[in-house]
């Protein structure tokens, strides 16, 4: 093991504590590399990742990595939790601190909490979500959300969350982009755009030819059946959004289909949108490319459809299908159609993400407030016990007078006063 115990246990996120799913674990060679046992507390035995049994409180295994027959503990995931881990390996120099640009990528879009894993090569990022379906590894990308323990050190990253955050549109995002998305995908998609990109290799070149001027491509895109959403953003509400960051991105996928994947059109409407902020233009990855470069790239590479004045009708009707849209008819037409349902049904399923995550967040509000007006009731009763208490001992009634005060004094002396 290179890297010690946690030395904060306070360091890991209250959430993950109060549960009772850890074990520790141990490591040993096998098969002539070293793998990461799991141990179950105060027994030594082997744990199951699918055995609660085998597992205690955060405490206990905690207190069992200070024997010998434990090197460190470790998170379980169940379906009886919400929680999803990231784990990104080999992308991170021990020496240096130095971090590949995915795994950046990846940190920041998720913005939860995240700690180095214990080789020190690698990131732990746990959030709250629903793992999306498909396959959950690719490269040295791995996604957990039960029958798997995570390796915990409490070696938080800095400006990091401290909280385990709810992301689940990240997730879904993280996932599409960098897991679900297979070679064969990916070629395709270079080969559709391999030519325009080798043609302006600095400012990215457009899927197709929109040659909208930016108040004509504002009306139309303000026009469409997704118009509502377009403007809220445009006027920088972040509203049913994780954070600014996953709202940055859906106006620039917007954008993208919009002007046909043209970067500089992209970048000159998005410094005039309301979302617009300092962070747009710092630097923050490796190679040197700022915010606002990486979420544009992204955008462009994510968005399947790009907007054809060609392909039809070039009237956008706010309450049918969006340009270049046919009701039906050629072969074409019927392809584009079932494009936009396709959309369309992405967007509801977008719309019901955002209206969970809302719900979600309301009870959580719903819940502290439920407890901090137990604590005051607690404290109230508390106070009026202590007031009563001291008003028999001061007229010296004690228990046996049998006669309550009175109601007017008894505010009176809880508020600050005094009956005389």
């Amino acid at each position: 093991m290179s890297e010690p115990m946690i030395g904060e246990p306070e360091a890991v996120p209250e959430s993950l504590r109060e549960r009772d799913q850890w074990v520790c674990w141990r490591e040993e060679e096998r098969d002539g590399k070293p793998t990461k046992i799991p141990v179950t507390p105060g027994g030594g035995g082997f744990a199951s990742a699918t055995e609660s049994e085998t597992w205690s409180s955060f405490e206990a295994a905690l207190d069992y990595t200070e024997t010998a027959h434990a090197d460190g503990v470790g998170f379980v995931f169940t379906d009886d939790d919400p929680i999803v881990g990231v784990d990104l390996d080999d992308c991170r120099d021990p020496e240096t601190g130095d971090v590949d640009d995915a795994a950046l990528d990846i940190i920041e879009r998720l913005d939860s909490y995240t700690e180095v894993s214990p080789s020190g090569t690698g990131y732990h990022v746990l959030i709250r979500g629903e793992l999306p379906d498909g396959r959950n590894r690719r490269g040295s990308i791995e996604l957990y959300d039960t029958a798997r323990f995570f390796t915990v050190t409490g070696d938080h990253v800095e400006r990091t969350p401290t909280c385990v955050a709810r992301r689940q549109d990240a997730l879904r995002a993280i996932h599409r982009e960098y897991v679900q998305e297979t070679e064969r995908d990916t070629a395709a998609e270079s080969e559709q755009r391999g030519s325009a990109d080798d043609e302006s290799p600095t400012t990215g070149a457009a899927a197709v030819d929109v040659d909208l001027e930016d108040e004509d491509l504002l009306e139309k895109a303000r026009n469409a059946s997704n118009g509502e959403k377009f403007e809220r953003l445009w006027n920088g509400n972040t509203v049913g959004y994780d954070s600014q960051s996953e709202a940055d991105m859906a106006l620039c996928c917007l954008l993208a289909f919009w002007t046909g994947g043209d970067r500089t059109q992209m970048e000159q409407l998005f410094r005039q949108s309301g979302l617009m902020r300092e962070k747009w233009d710092e630097v923050h990855y490796a190679d040197g490319s700022t915010y606002g470069e990486k979420t544009i790239e992204r955008a462009i590479a994510t968005t399947s459809e790009f907007y054809d004045p060609d392909a039809g009708d070039d009237v956008a009707d706010p309450h049918g299908t969006p340009d270049g849209v046919a009701a039906g008819g050629t072969p074409a037409e019927t392809d584009r159609s079932r494009a936009y349902l396709t959309e369309k049904n992405r967007l509801l399923s977008e719309r019901v993400d955002e209206l969970e995550a809302t719900l979600e967040q309301k009870t959580e509000r719903i819940e502290t407030l439920e407890a901090e007006i137990e604590r005051l009731t607690d404290g109230l009763a508390a106070r009026e016990q202590e007031t009563t208490q001291s008003h028999k001992e001061e007229s010296g009634t004690g228990d046996e007078a049998g006669d309550d005060p009175e109601p007017a004094s008894m505010l009176r002396r809880f508020f600050g006063g005094r009956s005389e």
